[in-house]
């Protein structure tokens, strides 16, 4: 199977796509770098993380999608399991993190629904 050159509407697509995902990565990537606490932290890569693998994703169900003249939705698994995966695993890292705060005895986080 040989490569054949896009045409003109379906490069823009997905130069755009890819370009709008990768800085959306590198976004989530820098406010992780640049925020000051873990709990602030955390955000940024998530949602990073999420809208970079959507604008990836419909980079490559155009290119696929042209290029082998019928429409490509296998991107879209990769992409759904991010988007069920993120915000879970990001809940369990706040949970332990508040857990291991409030261990220490840090007043600044607040109680436990338990403690109240």
């Amino acid at each position: 199977m040989s490569a054949t050159a896009l045409p003109l509407w379906a490069e823009i697509i997905t130069a755009v796509f890819a370009v709008l995902g990768a800085a959306f990565a590198a976004i989530g990537s820098f406010g992780l770098v640049r925020m000051p606490t873990f709990f602030r932290r955390i955000h940024a890569p998530t949602l990073g993380a999420t809208v970079g693998a959507w604008c990836l994703t419909v980079a490559t169900i155009a290119y696929f999608s042209v290029q082998g003249f019928s429409l490509f939705l296998h991107a879209v698994l990769i992409v759904l399991f991010i988007v069920l995966t993120a915000p879970i695993t990001t809940i369990f890292l706040m949970r332990a993190a508040l857990f291991r705060e409030r261990q220490k005895g840090n007043t600044k986080v607040p109680p436990s629904s338990e403690s109240r």
